[in-house]
């Protein structure tokens, strides 16, 4: 068959300027090698303990609650501020016991960790965000139950140096039995685990304010290893304490370099940093990835219908990106329609790379977008993104969906009731729902709310 002609740019609209916000600058050649980041410079992470006897990666809210009282809370949020410090102290009482597992070098992060376990907060997909990065690096260093006691005598006794004032037996008896509960809760999660990566620096060498609420950050990892529509907790030197879950926008690169789009949310605790206060040369944290619903399924090789919302196009673009080189190279050409969706033009950050590939690939490539508030556009533009998806929708296709939670509530119950078959429906997993990891047949984890649920039945309140 024939070759299509080359369609005009979709994006670049005569009657509409493209914004100079969109535009992107180049890479700059990355460095030959990663600096190590300096001691000390490690941020602290954020977590509330889960309910019960719950499965790895669960963490309820709701139980989260019962176990932050006030002299916790209250003695954290004291000793927060002098972390560095604090953590000093708290690897010198460790290596004066003899256990010497913890590098000195995390010795801030795991505190941190910790700490947060046992003080509490945060909402559901941050607590997860935080188990997913820390039970890894729990099992990789070595840790076992017979170490908690020590782990807990160091950090009672930090805590009580670092906020004397507010100190007292009962708030001390709490940390202890809190801390062992947090600690036995982690030790479950590490061990059923199929990952033992722990949390690695990745160094930013780019940032390219996309929008006025977007960000497209360009990072360098000392390791990691993922597939295109994985997710990896993500946490950063302003907001130490809070991991919040991001999915690489491209497909793996030689150079190891990922990009990571991040959206600005009002009183959101990770990505205002992000996106306007992270610099290059910076480093960010960045936990192992995690199947989170939209990974290809390898025994389909059909035509692609592929949904972003806002920044749910990073998942997506990552697999366009994945097609464009195992195509070519097995020579089986599907055909994949990407239909991205913003509220009005200016929101739709990524426009010249979705064109570059869209005129590159438009023999098997077509790209759609649908703004829902931006009157000036064409009218066949205009709609949300789940009725272009069933405009396009042919029997066959897989569908992908990503985007905001309340997309992915709204896929959930719309398209199957449109006539979608469920094992051809993928959505993105948005981590606001208790979740589990189920052990692929590969060997990588998957979230699966069934196990979960199943778990969480059995479980029993904490005594």
């Amino acid at each position: 068959m024939a070759a299509r002609p080359a369609p005009p740019p979709l994006f670049l609209q005569p009657e509409r300027r493209e914004p100079a916000s969109g535009r992107r600058r180049s890479i700059p050649s990355p460095p030959p090698a990663v600096p190590t980041p300096p001691r000390r410079r490690l941020m602290h992470t954020h977590l509330a303990s889960a309910h019960g006897q719950p499965p790895p990666m669960n963490a309820e809210g709701g139980a989260a609650t019962r176990l932050k009282p006030n002299g916790l809370h209250a003695s954290w949020t004291t000793l927060t501020p002098r972390i560095h410090h604090a953590s000093n102290y708290f690897w010198c009482l460790l290596a004066d016991r003899g256990m010497r597992l913890l590098p000195e070098r995390d010795a801030q992060l795991f505190l941190a960790t910790v700490g947060h376990l046992i003080a509490g907060g945060d909402n559901h997909a941050g607590r997860t965000a935080l188990l997913a990065a820390f039970a890894p690096t729990y099992r990789h260093l070595g840790l076992q139950p017979y170490h908690h006691q020590t782990l807990v005598d160091a950090l009672t006794a930090t805590v009580a140096r670092h906020v004397p004032t507010t100190w007292t037996s009962t708030i001390a008896e709490q940390w202890r039995r809190h801390g062992h509960h947090v600690l036995n809760l982690t030790h479950r999660a590490a061990h059923r685990l199929t990952t033992t990566h722990p949390w690695t620096p990745a160094q930013i060498i780019d940032r390219d304010p996309a929008t006025d609420t977007t960000t497209v950050l360009t990072l360098r990892p000392r390791r990691l290893q993922y597939e295109p529509g994985q997710a990896l907790p993500v946490t950063t030197l302003h907001r130490p304490g809070a991991w919040r879950w991001y999915s690489p926008a491209n497909a793996p690169r030689p150079d190891g370099t990922i990009e990571l789009h991040v959206r600005a949310i009002p009183d959101g605790p990770v990505s205002p940093c992000l996106t306007h206060h992270a610099a290059v040369g910076e480093y960010v944290w960045l936990g192992p990835p995690y199947h989170a619903g939209l990974t290809l399924d390898p025994d389909h090789h059909g035509d692609l219908l592929l949904a972003a919302g806002g920044t749910g196009l990073a998942p997506l673009r990552a697999i366009v990106e994945h097609l464009t080189a195992t195509s070519a190279a097995s020579g089986r050409q599907r055909r994949v329609t990407l239909i991205v969706g913003a509220r009005t033009l200016e929101d739709l950050y990524d426009s010249i790379t979705l064109d570059t590939l869209q005129t590159t690939h438009h023999e098997w490539l077509t790209i759609r977008p649908t703004f829902t508030d931006d009157p000036l556009v064409d009218p066949a533009a205009q709609g949300d993104v789940l009725t272009a998806v069933l405009d396009h929708y042919r029997p066959g296709h897989h569908v992908h969906v990503a985007g905001p939670p309340a997309l992915i509530d709204h896929a959930r119950h719309r398209l199957p009731l449109a006539g979608i078959p469920a094992d051809h429906l993928h959505l993105a997993e948005t981590f606001t729902r208790p979740t589990s990891p189920a052990v692929e047949p590969t060997g990588g984890p998957r979230f699966s709310r069934r196990q979960d649920t199943t778990a969480r039945r059995k479980a029993a309140p904490l005594r």
